[in-house]
């Protein structure tokens, strides 16, 4: 059994959750979808990112170097990292000179697959989550499950226990405007003591040297105001070509996401605060060569709505948990084999290939197809179990002749029809691990084709 699927059948052992949780994303792409139905020109928004997008990777290297020198010119300093290891001390650089302690940071996935926190931690640096659902999660000491909603994997009397042991709420409290105001107050006190303030960038704009940040909570902007001293993390694939260009984009996140029509906040950072500083650090950590890979460099053009996450199948029954890989679901799936050369392999075959990501992914890229490829290489690379492996050649030998299919499948009707029950379910079945074989046919399609066509 893979990685992914061990921590799946955790997750499923518990049915009312899987349930809760496969519902509550339906919902919400259900959301998105009367979203998309509203705006006559979706398609053609989704056609024209998709473009945008792959004109700022195909010119990456320019954009970048124009971004700089605007923002330089605005008066933010621009400090470039090649991996987690060097933005994680550039990060700490900033921070020790400016003789600070205390952090804010707003949602970013990248401070997160690069285990910004843990660095800061282990230095004494106090560096605290501000969105509600990463101070949740950061509270219980775990990983966002998703991309979007990193706290979606919880119920809400599990919220009341963490808030009534780290916050001192009332015991059993579950009420969600009770816990939304006493979280309130606790960040709002962060945000006071802090002396830098950290965000993600939604996007970067190389012809203002602006960074845009997406939020609904307005933590970002929170921490920007009353904080000193400003650190926007961004990938370098967050780079987008023109001003113009960022309605296009406004206008599909949050629809894509979670089916509104805009986010509550849309914080565009340009220059530093008076007698204030303003860092952006922009961080390569595999990108570059990840773009190299010809059959996979699309996966670049993610905006990180979400989408794919809440309309996939295999997610939403198996919870971001089980993915083991900071980007969960679809898009995580097609990442994590280049990125994560340790993990991930098992990622591409986590996947029914139904196709629905690439259907609402705003920016077009083609996960299912990607996936698919995924399986094919990695099985080339030898970089599957042995056990896949063979399972594979097997199939392909069966496949590869018409009598051995023939063959196979007569054995297959037989055996199902007549071996004791537990001849069939032995380990190596692992389908019957959770369901029962179908009853078998009379005949094969082939035999029934024949017959019925030659009356």
């Amino acid at each position: 059994m893979t990685a992914h699927a061990k921590c799946a059948k955790k997750f499923l052992a518990d049915e009312p959750r899987a349930d809760w949780h496969d519902e509550t994303l339906w919902l919400v792409r259900t959301k998105r979808d009367r979203a998309a139905a509203a705006v006559d020109e979706w398609e053609a928004l989704r056609e024209q990112a998709s473009q945008i997008k792959e004109e700022a990777l195909a010119n990456l290297n320019g954009l970048l170097k124009q971004f700089e020198a605007e923002a330089t010119k605005n008066g933010a300093k621009v400090l470039w990292a090649t991996d987690a290891e060097e933005f994680n001390r550039i990060i700490l650089d900033i921070i020790r000179q400016h003789k600070a302690m205390n952090v804010v940071k707003s949602k970013s996935m990248l401070t997160e697959e690069c285990g910004m926190n843990a660095f800061l931690l282990k230095a004494g640096i106090e560096v605290v989550d501000t969105d509600l659902g990463e101070r949740i999660i950061q509270f219980r000491h775990e990983m966002p499950s998703h991309i979007v909603l990193p706290a979606i994997h919880l119920k809400k009397e599990e919220i009341g226990a963490t808030f009534h042991e780290k916050l001192g709420t009332a015991a059993g409290a579950s009420d969600p405007v009770y816990l939304t105001h006493a979280a309130r107050l606790h960040l709002r006190r962060k945000f006071l003591a802090a002396e830098v303030a950290m965000t993600g960038v939604n996007f970067a704009v190389a012809e203002t040297g602006s960074v845009v940040v997406c939020t609904n909570e307005g933590n970002a902007d929170m921490g920007v105001q009353a904080a000193p001293v400003q650190i926007h993390c961004m990938g370098i694939e967050k780079i987008i070509p023109r001003q113009r260009d960022l309605g296009v984009f406004t206008r599909l996140l949050a629809r894509n996401a979670t089916g509104q029509a805009v986010t509550t906040y849309t914080s565009h950072y340009m220059r530093p605060k008076p007698q204030g500083a303003m860092y952006i650090v922009i961080v390569d950590n595999g990108r570059f060569k990840h773009l190299t890979q010809r059959s996979y460099a699309s996966s670049l053009k993610c905006i990180r709505c979400g989408g794919c996450l809440n309309t996939c199948p295999v997610f939403r029954r198996s919870g971001g948990h089980s993915y083991g890989y900071v980007i969960p679901g679809p898009i995580g799936s097609i990442l994590a084999p280049e990125r994560s050369r340790a993990g991930g392999i098992d990622l591409p075959f986590a996947s029914s290939l139904c196709g629905s990501c690439s259907n609402v992914c705003p920016v077009k890229i083609d996960i299912h197809e990607q996936l698919y490829r995924w399986r094919q290489d990695l099985t080339l690379q030898r970089r599957t179990s042995f056990v896949k492996r063979v399972a594979m050649c097997v199939a392909g030998f069966v496949l590869s002749s018409n009598a051995r299919y023939n063959f196979a499948g007569a054995l297959g009707r037989f055996a199902v029809k007549y071996l004791p029950r537990f001849l069939l379910y032995l380990p190596l079945n692992v389908w019957g691990k959770a369901r029962e074989l179908p009853v078998p046919p009379r005949e094969s399609f082939k035999q029934w084709y024949k017959r019925s066509h030659n009356q």
